[in-house]
């Protein structure tokens, strides 16, 4: 199993910034790719960006040029530097990871809640 614990969520006004991190526990060797869902009330999930072991990334439309994920291999975490927000950004932020694809991940985080206010 992998547990993934996010940190970093909070309140900003339009045009901020903040930054998520992710750490990763447990069986580590299962884990190749991570990366960031988020979802607000009555939307569907969506998923945000994400990276591979050899820092391959990919992004929302919604958030390029905006927002910006890394990854530390060695400390097993992955974090989400989100600059520019608006108010479409609030939602809850998963912390996510799989061993081979990004678009179904076996493992979640519990979230954290970014609210961006007009």
């Amino acid at each position: 199993q992998v547990q993934l614990v996010e940190s970093g969520g909070g309140s900003v006004q339009a045009g901020g910034f903040l930054r998520l991190s992710c750490a990763a526990s447990g069986t580590i060797f299962r884990v190749n790719v991570m990366g960031w869902f988020r979802q607000a009330p009555g939307k569907q999930r969506e998923l945000v960006a994400s990276i591979t072991t050899t820092g391959r990334t990919t992004y929302a439309d919604s958030v390029k040029g905006r927002f910006t994920i890394s990854r530390d291999n060695a400390k097993d975490t992955v974090s989400l530097q989100m600059n520019s927000l608006k108010p479409d950004d609030t939602a809850r932020y998963y912390c996510v990871a799989d061993k081979f694809t990004i678009s179904r991940p076996d493992y979640w985080g519990q979230g954290t809640q970014v609210t961006v206010s007009s």
